[in-house]
């Protein structure tokens, strides 16, 4: 859905929440292909199951099914009788057809100088001096809009990032590593058993017709790099390639009942589509092949302590690479103001904060122990919610390509939290488009991989 439809629905909310007859549109709906059954059996039990709820739901929904959701959407109103909404509606479109600038919002990026005067492109220029290469992506987003004309494709310039001298290339890294977390016990998780613990790949590529979602062409790289990264970190490496929403939550419940007493960590990766939902703990959520969203709260609550209580105190670790939502961010620069860390991006504040819905008390420094059984989970998203993730078809995901080479390069020397910094600083200076990595991190001590 385009953002002028997506603005209008917002708009018109409050009316529809007070006016719209749901009971009756459920079949129109169907007819009309706008949502699965499954899709259909969720918004009806929304909230409270109440027909405000129910409502409510529904325009949430509506923005993710593609381009022609709401001209679609509109005729079901029609065919239900409910002509004064779908007036309402299908005047709003004329309008913006009409003088598109009067609806669309305004565009109030700042642009923020740089240290000692310097413009951000001259900033730029003196910290990353290398000359960006062009290639073409395909932008990783919800519904039929994926399916863009050629001529439409955005072209994306990806400017390569440089690789740090491997300064932990040696035996002094092992020590700061490994040796690190066995003698402050303390201070970091101490992962001894080998193998380490399990670690499984959903790897959603290939999509039901009836979903709308594009074939997620690249993901199979993504995987192969995933899956030999984890093996080399001494994991047990489960691949499991396109499953359904409901077979995404069966592996995962597999693998939360199996007895983790004898290892030390439990790492889960999803590569789908995703969208926006609504939570309490953890934004988001991922599409099985057959379109129906599982949310990234669910997945991570089937391992809290009493689903898998063998895995209780040891670290369990979640990466997500899907969509957040159907946004193109054009990125701002703004000047760090630390001395320590000139580049742009590379600032840790904003790893949870993004990721609240609406205000709340997220951004407070003891929100971490209102959550339920919140430790010793970190949870990494590929973007914020609400933007694109960007996938190369020839070498994958940004966010995959970038956090395989960060763990090649650092693993041996640096913790987890400092190597997701360091994916989400490389990332985040790729394309004309922009795109930052951000996580939920609720681990209680430092996490040094095996190597």
């Amino acid at each position: 859905m385009d953002e002028a439809d997506r603005q209008l629905l917002r708009r018109c909310r409050v009316r529809l929440v007070g006016e719209l007859q749901v009971a009756s549109l459920w079949d129109a709906l169907l007819t009309r292909q706008l949502f699965t059954p499954a899709m259909i059996e969720d918004i009806q039990h929304a909230g409270s199951g109440s027909r405000s709820d129910q409502v409510r739901q529904l325009v949430i929904d509506l923005e993710t099914r593609g381009s022609q959701a709401l001209p679609l959407f509109i005729s079901c109103l029609e065919d239900t009788g409910q002509d004064a909404l779908a007036s309402l509606l299908r005047m709003g479109r004329q309008a913006e057809k009409q003088n598109p600038q009067a609806v669309r919002p305004l565009d109030l990026m700042p642009v923020v100088v740089g240290p000692m005067g310097l413009k951000p492109e001259e900033l730029r220029r003196r910290q990353y001096p290398l000359k960006p290469t062009p290639e073409k992506l395909t932008p990783v987003v919800l519904g039929p809009e994926e399916l863009w004309p050629a001529k439409l494709r955005p072209e994306v310039l990806r400017p390569e990032v440089p690789r740090p001298v491997d300064i932990g290339s040696g035996p002094f890294s092992d020590i700061c590593a490994q040796e690190i977390s066995k003698r402050n016990a303390d201070l970091a998780y101490v992962l001894n058993a080998d193998p380490c613990g399990h670690c499984l790949i959903i790897n959603n590529m290939n999509f039901c017709l009836e979903s709308r979602l594009q074939t997620r062409t690249g993901s199979n790289i993504d995987c192969e790099k995933l899956q030999r990264r984890f093996f080399l970190l001494h994991f047990v490496v489960d691949v499991k390639h396109d499953q359904t929403a409901k077979q995404m939550v069966q592996v995962l419940v597999e693998l939360a009942q199996r007895d983790h007493g004898a290892l030390d960590c439990c790492v889960v990766v999803i590569l789908s589509h995703g969208c926006q939902a609504s939570h309490r703990q953890f934004p988001g959520a991922v599409y099985g092949t057959d379109g129906c969203p599982v949310s990234i709260e669910k997945i991570v609550n089937i391992f809290n302590g009493s689903g898998c209580p063998s895995l209780g105190g040891k670290p369990k670790l979640f990466f997500i690479q899907a969509c957040g939502g159907e946004r193109k961010d054009h990125g701002v620069e703004v000047a760090s103001t630390s001395p320590e860390d000139r580049t742009p991006g590379s600032d840790s504040e904003p790893d949870a904060v993004p990721f609240q819905e609406g205000p709340g008390t997220f951004d407070q420094p003891d929100a971490v122990s209102s959550l339920p059984t919140p430790s010793d989970i970190f949870v990494s998203y590929s973007t914020f919610p609400g933007f694109v993730s960007w996938r190369d078809t020839k070498s994958g995901s940004w966010y995959v390509e970038t956090l395989d080479g960060v763990f090649e390069q650092w693993a041996r020397s640096e913790d987890l939290q400092t190597l997701m910094l360091r994916v989400a600083n490389a990332v985040s200076q790729k394309g004309i488009y922009k795109q930052i990595p951000g996580c939920f991190n609720f681990l209680r001590k430092k996490l040094y991989f095996k190597m």
